[in-house]
């Protein structure tokens, strides 16, 4: 009787999931624009797996000092993984696109621009509060404990990196007003001028970092003019797409730019601390392919249960964002007593490590589930009595001009 109990149980698991689908899907308005949830989600996904995937916390000798490394140190031949897993251009064009759209519609409902900004910035700091508390209290028991500073330094400098991401974002958010027309051409001319003023003609470093506002510049100001319904036609997707391969592809063998996406362990030169030129033509790329596969993504996600899964990472994308590396370091940690474990705390240098390191992913996964079941609330609010609406979506319409972004209920 145990197998037939058990078979039921799960059978009855799986309809109350497809249920709760069922209601997410009715729930969410019909003039939503679900690509752009989808877009974000995959966005968030790519910025999780890329962490996870390049970047290992090395056990050093026999002690328990972790420093970091990354395979692509050690076989540069994984260049390609990171341009599947560095998605921060698809994140800057769906931001510009929800952003602009927002202000737009807010400015026509009468909302001034302080209310519209208080708002946008207290969803996207409040769970960063939190965060930064919890990394100061931990930061100060390591310390008291006698953790090797060094060590110390390797997880803060680590469980902080991705707040970069979260300053340029808010930054541009800020700058919305000004940026609702700006082509993206004119951001794209100073990156272009920066790496030739840095690689060309022997200019400071530091110039390298006004590359940090103007890098992200670009997709932000694409996701503007897809607002503006300028990118509607699947031409201006195409001619993203092949453009900034094909320029990519030149600035990495004629150029000398490195191939990786992501910033490599010991490398001279970054594509994406700061920008490059490299790292803004293969987020063009990106971005054309991103708007390419809106149609497609419209009609994936009209399937209940895909629906409710890119609702629910949508919900949680700030908490998602902000402990993945948290998620990772902890289950690194937790094990570290057990010894070097391959694919946690061993140097990163043969296809070995690749395949131990996604066999860890799972256990990854449950220590950013633990995560974010304790600090859910901070993005998404508390827990509502049952019986009362509880807020799940938010309409993107998908035809230009309707310009509503009304919170609805399920």
């Amino acid at each position: 009787m145990a197998e037939p109990t058990a078979v039921a149980r799960l059978r009855g698991t799986w309809q109350g999931v497809r249920q709760g689908a069922e209601q997410v899907d009715a729930a969410t308005p019909a003039d939503r624009d679900r690509a752009v949830d989808a877009l974000r989600a995959f966005a968030v996904l790519g910025v999780l797996l890329g962490h996870w995937l390049v970047t290992a916390l090395v056990a050093e000798g026999g002690g328990a000092a972790l420093h970091t490394a990354s395979p692509l140190q050690h076989m540069p031949w994984l260049a390609p993984i990171s341009w599947v897993l560095q998605t921060l251009a698809v994140f800057f064009l769906v931001g510009g696109h929800v952003a602009t759209r927002g202000y737009t519609s807010a400015r026509a409902r009468g909302t001034t621009y302080g209310q519209w900004l208080r708002s946008r910035m207290s969803r996207l700091f409040k769970p960063v509060a939190a965060f930064l508390t919890l990394w100061t209290v931990v930061s100060a028991l390591l310390l008291l404990s006698g953790t090797d500073i060094d060590t110390v330094r390797t997880l803060v400098k680590l469980a902080l990196s991705p707040l970069w991401f979260l300053l340029a974002f808010a930054a541009l958010t800020a700058a919305t007003p000004l940026l609702l027309r700006l082509n993206p051409l004119w951001p794209l001319a100073v990156v272009l001028h920066v790496d030739l003023l840095r690689f060309g003609l022997g200019a400071p470093a530091w110039l390298g970092w006004v590359n940090v506002a103007a890098g992200w510049l670009v997709p932000y100001t694409l996701g503007a003019a897809w607002t503006r319904g300028e990118l509607e036609r699947r031409r201006a997707g195409w001619v993203l797409l092949t453009g900034g391969a094909v320029a990519t592809a030149g600035l990495v063998a004629l150029a000398g730019y490195p191939a990786s996406m992501v910033g490599v362990s010991g490398a001279d030169v970054s594509n994406l601390n700061p920008p490059t030129l490299a790292a803004v033509s293969f987020g063009l790329a990106q971005c054309g392919l991103a708007l390419l596969l809106r149609e497609p993504l419209r009609r994936a996600m009209r399937r209940p249960l895909a629906w409710a899964v890119v609702a629910l990472l949508n919900l949680s994308a700030m908490t998602i964002f902000l402990w993945h590396q948290t998620a990772l370091m902890a289950a690194t940690a937790t094990l570290l007593p057990a010894g070097h474990l391959p694919g946690l705390h061993t140097v990163p240098d043969n296809l070995g490590w690749v395949a131990a390191r996604l066999a860890w992913l799972p256990l990854f996964t449950l220590a950013l589930a633990l995560c974010w079941t304790a600090f859910r609330p901070y993005e998404q609010g508390p827990r509502r009595p049952t019986g009362r609406p509880s807020k799940v979506v938010r309409s993107h319409p998908a035809a230009q001009g309707s310009g509503t972004e009304a919170r609805h209920h399920a």
